[in-house]
């Protein structure tokens, strides 16, 4: 099995090519993010990722969390590589400085990010998950609470999580059962179960901080009676110090197809008399507080298929180049190492490119939100926004959807050895597979960027999409240069099949919304396709530049082109395919009862 190998150069050529990174240190409040500074924690983080967290990675697999009556116990090697993890100050590069975070773009730290799903995914979603919970409570906390926990979670001395989910209550929370009755001290006694709790329990840090979603003994009904309450494993007394410990126990692990390593545990609150908790900002607010920390979770969960993508890349481009099987079809040679086989330089040609390409979405999304973060105008900060919001529903599904394809390729062209456990290949799709399905699936994805992105202000914003995807193909179409052209034309006529299905869509959404359900998935899968298209051809426009004039690793920018071209020659076509899947809705099934099933 083959060592990662973090891609600086390409997540170098993203940021500051495709993602605007060049411009960031001029935007008050980013000045420390030079190009050298990141040049230097690129290369330490890649560094750590592939000589701590990489070699980790199968051990975590093989040896699973372990739950005894003193809590969960993570594998061999865990918490010493947080240990150093939390020392050498990775936690909170992004995170305000006031809490002592450096204070970095998002920018910067998706690509840090980026190396540590690569590494080792189970290891990353601890420190995923807290950073989402720093973010919650830098919007809702009180002063007093974030004097108490932000320093330790920004630090990652301690750890937080997300406690949504319920046995009864898994994607529709309106019917979430966890109560937290009010205490004459201020705080409030937590009561309810909650299940996949992520790093809900662990052995790597002093405390952890729960964020659980619970109803008020005065709450409407549904999802406005959600209030959001943090309740520590441990209770802190007044100097700092770790008192009591809380009534909030995990109470089994559970066992899953992968991330092994990955604590997934089953929450009880109260059993013993019930959790301390405190109400973070206002009663009944607290959905809409968690998707606070949920907007981040998905960009997060996005760059998780994009980075498993990578790294299953990695190990299959080794494979191919080392193992030798049958004859080269072109030459006759009678022992060929594998990537000598057309297919197989195809399938390596599909991974490599749509990693790229939801790379690249990826990064530009956290260029936007930074801008938004550190803008000054209102509209400045509204527009980025909205992109970006626009923008993560077609990054969290497009790129955990491509994740669980591209590591599926990579068992493919392993052959039968990548159906053997001891190759590697297999972990990476095993991983993969939960990244569709939590922090909302694929289908939640595909509804949330058509009625709450698209319609919210009459396709405004995709407007703005739009005409970015008609520029870049106008300048592919106008460089003279037929590799490029080639480019520009089908993602013309891509761009057209979307701006085609969204009238469609717009058209049918008062009166066929069934069809217009139906056609979700597939619109989402059509946004991904033509953004991925956009992109790729944003970079081989970039490419030509650097070998016009004559500048740095021509050989890269070559590559560059020339993969850009194979996902316009191989992926754009499918966008006219999905247009027509999506204007034929439900019409098959009009009139036709459940005996259809």
């Amino acid at each position: 099995m083959s060592d990662y190998r973090a891609p600086v150069k390409d997540m170098r050529f993203v940021m500051d090519e495709l993602a605007g990174f060049k411009e960031l240190s001029q935007i008050p409040g980013f000045e420390e993010a030079t190009p050298d500074m990141a040049d230097a924690i690129l290369e330490e983080s890649a560094k750590f990722t592939g000589e701590v967290l990489a070699p980790l990675n199968r051990v975590g697999d093989k040896e699973g969390c372990k739950l005894s009556p003193n809590g969960v116990t993570t594998p061999t090697g865990w918490k010493e590589a947080y240990t150093q993890y939390r020392e050498a100050g990775w936690n909170g590069i992004t995170c305000p400085t006031e809490f002592g975070g450096q204070g970095l773009p998002d920018t910067l730290g998706i690509a840090v990010k980026e190396m540590m799903c690569s590494a080792n995914m189970a290891f990353s979603l601890g420190p995923l998950l807290t950073t989402g919970a720093v973010e919650a409570l830098l919007t809702c906390a009180s002063d007093e609470l974030k004097a108490i926990f932000l320093d330790k979670m920004v630090s990652g001395e301690w750890t937080g999580t997300m406690n949504l989910t319920e046995p009864q209550a898994g994607s529709d929370l309106a019917l979430i059962r966890s109560r937290a009755e009010p205490q004459a001290d201020g705080s409030y006694r937590v009561f309810g179960q909650k299940i996949f709790i992520t790093y809900g329990d662990h052995d790597m840090t002093d405390n952890i901080v729960h964020l659980v979603l619970a109803r008020l003994p005065d709450a409407p009904a549904g999802v406005k009676g959600i209030s959001m309450f943090l309740v520590p494993k441990f209770l802190v007394n007044a100097d700092g110090s770790l008192g009591a410990r809380n009534d909030a126990y995990c109470i089994a692990l559970e066992h899953k197809l992968g991330i092994h390593a990955s604590p997934t545990c089953v929450m009880a609150y109260g059993d013993n008399g019930g959790a301390v908790g405190y109400l973070l900002g206002q009663a009944n607010r607290g959905l809409e507080y968690m998707f606070i920390m949920m907007n981040e979770a998905r960009l997060g969960v996005g760059l998780q298929g994009i980075a498993l993508g990578e790294r299953a890349y990695q190990q299959a481009l080794a494979f191919a180049r080392e193992r030798k099987q049958g004859r080269d079809a072109l030459t006759g040679e009678a022992l060929v190492t594998l990537d000598k086989h057309p297919d197989i330089r195809r399938m390596l040609m599909l991974m490599k490119s749509r990693v790229e390409a939801n790379r690249a979405m990826t990064y530009y999304t956290s260029g936007l939100l930074d801008r938004a973060h550190a803008a000054t105008d209102a509209d400045e900060k509204k527009r980025n926004l909205y992109l970006a919001e626009f923008m993560i529903p077609i990054v969290k599904g497009g790129g955990t959807e491509m994740g669980i394809e591209v590591t599926s390729l990579g068992i493919q062209i392993y052959g039968g050895m990548g159906f053997i456990e001891e190759t590697g290949a297999a972990q990476h799709w095993r991983d993969s597979r939960i990244t569709t399905i939590y922090e909302g699936t694929t289908g939640i994805q595909a509804n949330d960027l058509l009625f709450r992105k698209l319609m919210r202000d009459q396709g405004a914003t995709a407007k703005v999409i739009f005409g970015e995807v008609y520029a870049t193909a106008k300048a592919l179409g106008a460089s003279g240069k037929p590799e490029l052209q080639a480019i520009g034309q089908r993602l013309g006529v891509a761009l057209k099949a979307w701006t085609d299905a969204t009238e469609w869509l717009a058209a049918n959404a008062k009166t066929g919304l069934s069809g217009v359900l139906t056609a979700a998935v597939p619109y989402l899968h059509l946004a991904v396709t033509v953004c991925g298209g956009w992109f790729m051809g944003k970079a081989a426009l970039a490419a030509a530049g650097y070998l016009d004039r004559a500048e740095g690793d021509q050989a890269f920018y070559r590559a560059k082109i020339a993969t850009a071209r194979f996902y316009a020659d191989q992926m754009l076509p499918q966008a006219t395919s999905y247009g027509e899947t999506v204007r034929a809705g439900d019409a098959a099934l009009v009139g036709v009862g459940d005996e259809v099933f």
